[in-house]
Formats: structure tokens, C-alpha cells, sequence
């Protein structure tokens, strides 16, 4: 007998399986790459459609009527084309994460709730919304410190949203585990993993502590960019539900024309925010992954700042070597050495031969260098390598596929201040900067020196693991048969077993560092 859990969880699907039929977004599915039983509710699905249902370019309206939750999922599915098709990922980046806003006077209760305070021993001012979003909303407000009297932004979490978000993740996990469960052939979609993923950037993000910490870490990196920064964060006025960073004044950078007017130079911020782009991803391992223009504004000083850190990319060394040097290798047109890339990070299976994966990285970059320099696409670039890797079983890496969607924002932003922009021209300072310090006789004696660093460690920690393995080898010898006349001493089995441990550490650490 269902429970009634189970009734609220498949009375909500409908809904949102009502919604999505009436928008059209199911409307161009083949049926014949649908399990059977899949087939007969897709045909009822399509003759609910609306009249003049647009097939997938309704899908973005679905997911926006369904709510802030199924917004949220439908911006996570736009990162992930390895799942849903890049068909699909482009038309949910259209989602735009916009709601109404509450009410100042809920807000500030939220607000004193937070902090166990009255809210105007917190602000002398706090404002009405001024912008807001499914999970979080903004008000300006002014505070009064040691240093004087200024203004702030306040992000504060919308009231319920928790438990809205709760409900409906739960909905979704419950249906991608009766799809699994169902049809086993969707369990290589691994449907239920990415409802988790989901939910945990959605609890990261309601904790708006660890946002503050990324803005924070951000501006450390940035110290030395004069031309991109990150707003100071106020930590005694940041909580949980609550966070408060310095407010900025400046032109916002989806408006060239009022860039113009100002003095700045549209195409030149174009640039640099390529530029700095790179930088981050490269130089750092550590960028804003959601990189569209309503987060940037243009400050007085004519410096690039950007807000709003929910969401922030991590790329190892090995993966940032990976980038430049296919980046690099495009730039070069040396497609041999972007292939010899992609078979050293271990991405692309040896059963491959490394002649016929350069061969199929021509055929992509061959193209693009045909063009005139305002018609290439760094962006469309990983986009088709992306599919032509496919081809050769390339093993998906998330961090990646977020550094790839985060580089189609940010191209399209830098467009939008040069229409003629120079990708390639652009990227190349940076990239080959990176190659250069990183792969060249600098970089190899940095991580020779790395490694020695390492090995110390492991030295020095050595004595503990090896009274630890005594300990253990004293409790199974109390515990089992009294050792055979062969066996070695304990003390003789304790050096091969140390050596073969510091081996293993340093094949780990050299591969990790190759």
C-alpha cells in the first residue's frame, strides 16, 4: 500500500509533468529513444500541449512556472550538456533566476531572528529589496563604525525557502529513483546523482556564512589585479540566514553604451575581463562560476567588480594544465600536442590511437581558424571538443564542464562590450604567460621543490605511521594462529612495508604533479 509520502511526492510530479506537457517542452522527443513504457504517457504528454507549443524552446518557461526549485534545477541541467544534450543545456541557460521580492517588513524580521537583535542596533538604514532571487534577496542599507557612517548590501535569505526546497529536492529524488528503479537503462543518465549534487550546492548556498568565505578568498587572489575586485565583507553583520559586503556604486556592465558615456572604454573591459577570466582558472584553480553581466559592475576607478559568490569553480593543477595547453596547443594549431594532452591526463582511453584523436581535434580546430577573428568562439571551441571527445569515450570531468559553462557566459558578456572581439589575440598573453612560468624550466623546479616538500612530510610522519602498523600488527597477532616459522619479525616486515609506502607516495605525488 503506497504511503502517503509517497501520494504527496507523485500528486507534485504530475503537477510538474502537467506543466511541463502544456509548455510543449516534451514535444520533439523521439519516442523510439524511450524505454516502451515511456511511450504512451509521451504521446498523452504531447496532446496536452498548448496550441503553438514551441518543442524545447518552451522548456526554460516550464521550468520558470514550476518554481524556484525546478529554476534551480533547470540552471544546474544547463551545466551538465554530458546528461541532457547540449540541444537542452542551451536552451535552459535562458533561465533567468527572477522572482518577486518579500516584503521589507518580513525581511526584517527574518533579519532580527538572525542575529537575536533589534535591527536597528544593526543598521541606522535598511531599504526596501532591491533585487531577488528563489533562494536569497538584497536590500541596501547603512551602517555606523569605527570608520564613520556607509552603505552596504544585506543578502538575506528568503523566508520558507528551506523548507520549500526541501520538499521539492525530496520530489526529485523520489522520482529519479523509481526511474532508476523502473527502467535500469536510466541508471547511466545516474539521474539520483545528480539530484544529490543538487541538493548539496543548494544547502551550500542557503548557508550564506561560506558564501562570505568565497567572496573573501576571492579578494585575496584579486590582490594584486587592479583592474577586477570582489566587495568587502562585513563578518560582524553576516550569519547564516544573513550577509553583509561593502555596497558598490558604478555602471553595471550589461550597459555599453552608458559605459561609453562615462569615459570607459566598452571593448578594453572586454578584454580584461577575458583576461581575468583566465587568470583565475589558471593562476589560482578558483573562479566565479556564474559569470553573467547582471554580477559585474564597472566602479568609479573604472575597475571590474564582481558580485554574488553562490557559485565558484575549483580546477586542480593537473586540470589547469590540461586547459592551457589545449587552449595553448588551438591557438598554435598544434593538434598533435593537444592530443598528446588529453591521452597523458589519462582522459581518453589508450585503446585510442593518439594519430586518429589529433586527426578528429583538426577537424575542430580547422574551422574555426578558417574564420576571421570576431567569428571565433573560444566557447564553441570546447563545446565542439567536448562532442568530438565523445567519440573516443573521454571520461567526463565535472570541473571541466563547469569551466566550460562559465566560459560561455563570460565570452558572451565580453561580446556584448566588442562585437570584434579577439579571442584568440586575447587569451593568448595569459595562456601562454601560464605555459611558460608553470611548464618551463621555472615550473619543473617549483615542482621538484614541491615534491621534495612532500617527501619531507612524509618523512617526518614516517616514526607515527610506523608505530601505528606495529600497533595494528601487535592486535592481529594477539587475535589470530601464532605466525608460521617463515614469517618475518615484525620489525623486518616494518621497513618494506614503510618502503613501499613512501613509493607509492611519490608515484602519487609525481603523477599528480605531471
Amino acid at each position: 500500500m503506497p504511503r502517503l509520502t509517497d501520494l504527496g511526492h507523485a500528486l507534485r510530479l504530475t503537477r510538474a509533468c502537467f506543466t511541463l506537457a502544456r509548455e510543449g517542452a516534451l514535444i520533439g522527443i523521439d519516442p523510439a529513444t524511450l524505454p516502451p513504457l515511456a511511450r504512451l504517457p509521451l504521446a498523452l504528454a504531447n496532446i496536452l500541449a498548448k496550441r503553438g507549443a514551441r518543442g524545447l524552446d518552451g522548456l526554460a518557461a516550464a521550468f520558470g512556472r514550476l518554481g524556484p526549485s525546478y529554476v534551480k534545477l533547470g540552471q544546474f541541467l544547463a551545466t551538465r550538456p554530458d546528461i541532457v544534450g547540449f540541444r537542452v543545456a542551451g536552451e535552459l541557460e535562458k533561465l533567468q533566476d527572477r522572482v518577486t521580492p518579500t516584503e521589507r517588513a518580513a525581511a526584517v524580521a527574518a533579519i532580527e531572528a538572525a542575529f537575536g537583535a533589534p535591527i536597528a542596533t544593526l543598521y541606522i538604514e535598511f531599504g526596501e529589496p532591491v533585487a531577488a532571487a528563489s533562494v536569497a534577496q538584497v536590500h541596501r542599507a547603512r551602517v555606523r563604525d569605527a570608520d564613520g557612517e556607509r552603505d552596504v548590501a544585506v543578502k538575506l535569505l528568503r523566508p520558507g525557502v528551506e523548507r520549500r526546497f526541501a520538499r521539492d529536492l525530496s520530489d526529485m529524488l523520489y522520482a529519479a529513483r523509481s526511474a532508476e528503479r523502473f527502467e535500469p537503462r536510466l541508471r547511466r543518465l545516474r539521474l539520483v546523482e545528480v539530484v544529490e549534487t543538487l541538493a548539496r550546492g543548494v544547502r551550500i548556498e542557503m548557508d550564506l556564512r561560506l558564501e562570505a568565505a568565497a567572496a573573501s578568498e576571492f579578494a585575496e587572489t584579486l590582490a594584486n589585479e587592479p583592474g577586477f575586485r570582489a566587495p568587502r565583507i562585513d563578518w560582524n553583520r553576516t550569519t547564516r540566514e544573513a550577509l553583509t559586503m561593502e555596497w558598490i556604486d558604478g555602471a553595471p556592465l550589461s550597459d555599453p553604451a552608458r559605459l561609453a558615456e562615462l569615459g570607459f572604454d566598452p571593448p578594453a573591459l572586454g578584454r580584461a575581463l577575458i583576461q581575468s577570466f583566465l587568470r583565475h582558472a589558471l593562476r589560482d584553480g578558483f573562479f566565479h562560476a556564474d559569470m553573467h553581466q547582471g554580477n559585474f559592475i564597472v566602479d568609479a576607478d573604472g575597475r571590474i567588480v564582481v558580485i554574488d559568490f553562490g557559485i565558484m569553480g575549483r580546477i586542480g593543477r593537473k586540470e589547469r594544465r590540461f586547459l592551457a595547453e589545449i587552449l595553448y596547443g588551438f591557438i598554435r594549431r598544434d593538434y598533435r600536442r593537444v592530443a598528446e594532452v588529453h591521452f597523458e591526463a589519462g582522459y581518453v582511453s589508450s585503446i585510442h590511437r593518439v594519430e586518429d584523436f589529433a586527426q578528429a581535434i583538426r577537424a575542430v580546430g580547422e574551422p574555426i581558424h578558417a574564420r576571421t577573428a570576431d567569428q571565433i568562439s573560444m566557447a564553441k571551441l570546447l563545446t565542439l571538443l567536448f562532442e568530438v571527445t565523445a567519440l573516443f569515450d573521454m571520461k567526463t570531468r565535472l570541473e571541466l564542464v563547469m569551466l566550460q559553462k562559465t566560459m560561455v557566459v563570460v565570452e558572451g558578456v565580453a561580446r556584448k562590450l566588442d562585437p570584434h572581439l579577439d579571442m584568440w589575440a586575447t587569451a593568448e598573453p595569459v595562456v601562454a604567460g601560464w605555459i611558460s612560468e608553470n611548464l618551463g624550466p621555472r615550473g619543473r623546479l617549483e615542482d621538484l621543490g614541491h615534491l621534495a616538500g612532500e617527501f619531507a612530510r612524509l618523512i617526518a610522519a614516517a616514526p607515527a605511521l610506523l608505530e601505528r602498523l606495529a600497533r595494528r600488527l601487535d592486535s592481529e597477532d594477539s587475535a589470530g594462529p601464532a605466525p608460521a616459522p617463515t614469517e618475518l619479525p615484525r620489525q623486518g616486515l616494518a621497513i618494506p612495508l614503510a618502503l613501499w609506502a613512501i613509493f607509492a607516495a611519490l608515484v602519487y605525488l609525481i603523477y599528480h604533479l605531471g
